[in-house]
């Protein structure tokens, strides 16, 4: 990672924190669904984000509690998740997203999307000192059957390793 991306990550985070009164036992994290190479946006995958858009617009407003975010190599969702003794949570409205973005690329390459290359789901989490965490969940290519539960677990085991690894050394 570049001086510069890590630079522009945290104040990303920062924007996202700020403004929002968050109790001190939850944690800033991003998931992003990145493409490997070119383009997952809405100009090379208009049908993709027409699925993605129909999701969004269906979340009740009280459920909204995430930013979402659209970049060239892929959406990002930006979250704060509860970590409590009893483990940590992600609120259905962030897991069921995660999961129709991944289900929307596929999607939309059955419907002409020309993107084709595969994606990844990261978790990241910007740290004290600058550090940066992440961690590559999953890879899916565009013809890979997708399991919304195995996607679940995963998304649920990788942020337990990202916040474990960091412990109170967060920003």
């Amino acid at each position: 990672m570049s001086q510069e991306w890590k630079r522009v990550f945290r104040n990303r985070m920062r924007q996202f924190e700020a403004g929002r009164l968050i109790s001190a036992d939850h944690e800033a994290i991003s998931i992003k669904i990145r493409v490997l190479s070119g383009c997952y946006h809405r100009e090379h995958s208009p049908h993709a984000f027409k699925i993605i858009d129909h999701h969004l617009f269906s979340i009740p407003p009280e459920d909204l509690t995430f930013s979402f975010l659209e970049h060239e190599s892929g959406p990002e969702i930006l979250v704060y998740l509860a970590v409590t003794t009893a483990g940590i949570t992600l609120a259905k409205s962030v897991i069921d997203l995660i999961k129709t973005i991944i289900k929307a690329r596929s999607e939309g390459i059955k419907k002409g999307d020309v993107a084709r290359d595969p994606i990844e789901l990261i978790i990241r989490r910007s740290c004290k000192g600058g550090e940066i965490d992440e961690e590559i969940v999953l890879r899916f290519a565009h013809h890979d059957a997708i399991d919304p539960n195995a996607i679940e677990k995963e998304i649920c085991q990788s942020i337990a390793k990202v916040v474990k690894q960091t412990g109170d050394d967060n920003t």
